[in-house]
């Protein structure tokens, strides 16, 4: 009985990511309510417990410690509103919109603009195996891997190592890689947004230095930045390094296809969800960038199909780690032991 229920119950037509984008186009507009709201809820508690933390160095250099770790989670928080600033979708007003995203960028030790473009770059190419290289994890198919040197796959085992991507990486990336733009070295504006940046960074971290001396650089600012470098790092590998993730040459690569198919639905729960300002929530957001991350939940309750798509649990997410070559006969993110015995 149940067999002949499902052959004669009509089955609903599954969307294309074309038409997914014409349907979360209505989600697009930003409340300036609303935006102003998330930016005091996360600015104004960072700025308290950065002085908190200072405050405590005189009791306890552990509380002090504990306190910045904690602010971590303010500052990726802080990161994920300048993403949106960079997309456009947190203020109507583009300008206002650049401007927070550029003061947000000193705390953060992001350039703006030259961030900003790179992740452009990023949305725009996504998956696509003949764009590969700016605002991505370098990835190689099992294919490029067996045709490298010895020296060349040790090189490409030691950058794709948990301990280099996840360990000493988020320091390199946003302490050192950060101070100019690479990729972008010839555009002058570029250069001003880095060294403007950069000028704004030394001195903050230079009245912080004459007020305070070496302790709250130490104890305050450099944990709470690698940390929050980590979860952030950590975020954007597994919206796209998992298993039955998208990899297409280019003439067949399609930008929505690779939007929908190639990013993650990571599930969070509801207090790192908040922190994380709805990033999980990445193949609506790759579908249409300018939706608003607070607007991103009331898709997932009025799209339940889209819930369905590419879920990660945190579970399921450690096992990403050591997915490091895309198989383009099976279309699988794969391991190198597991690229091994299929291929030798």
């Amino acid at each position: 009985m149940t067999d002949n229920m499902d052959r004669s119950t009509p089955q609903p037509t599954a969307r294309s990511s074309r038409d997914w984008v014409k349907i979360l186009a209505q989600y697009r507009e930003p409340s300036e309510l609303r935006s102003s709201f998330e930016l005091g809820v996360t600015a104004i508690p960072f700025v308290l417990l950065w002085a908190l933390a200072w405050w405590s160095l005189s009791y306890s250099y552990w509380l002090a410690f504990g306190i910045s770790l904690l602010n971590a989670a303010f500052l990726l928080r802080l990161f994920t509103i300048q993403h949106d600033c960079g997309h456009g979708a947190f203020f109507k007003n583009r300008q206002l919109s650049d401007w927070v995203g550029r003061i947000l960028g000193v705390l953060t030790l992001t350039p703006y603009d030259v961030w900003r473009r790179t992740h452009s770059e990023h949305h725009s190419a996504a998956g696509n195996l003949d764009k590969r290289g700016m605002g991505d994890v370098h990835t190689l198919t099992v294919t490029e891997y067996q045709a490298l040197s010895g020296l060349g796959k040790l090189h490409y085992r030691i950058y794709r190592s948990p301990v280099t991507l996840f360990g000493l990486g988020p320091s390199y990336l946003f302490l050192l890689q950060n101070r100019i733009p690479l990729g972008l070295m010839n555009s002058l504006r570029y250069w001003t947004s880095a060294m403007g940046t950069n000028l704004a960074i030394i001195a903050a971290l230079g009245a912080i230095w004459y007020f305070g001396g070496l302790l709250p650089l130490l104890l305050i600012f450099l944990p709470s930045t690698i940390l929050a470098a980590t979860a952030g790092v950590w975020l954007f590998y597994v919206q796209h390094q998992f298993e039955t993730t998208h990899w297409e040459h280019a003439d067949d690569w399609q930008l929505h296809d690779a939007a929908l198919n190639g990013s993650s639905y990571y599930v969070l729960p509801s207090v790192l969800q908040w922190f994380s300002a709805n990033i999980g929530i990445h193949q609506v957001h790759h579908l249409y960038s300018r939706i608003p991350f607070y607007r991103l939940p009331q898709v997932l309750k009025d799209h339940s199909e889209l819930a369905m798509k590419n879920r990660l649990t945190i579970r399921e997410s450690l096992a990403c780690a050591k997915l490091h070559l895309w198989d383009e006969n099976s279309k699988r993110l794969l391991s190198f032991s597991q690229a091994r015995a299929l291929y030798g």
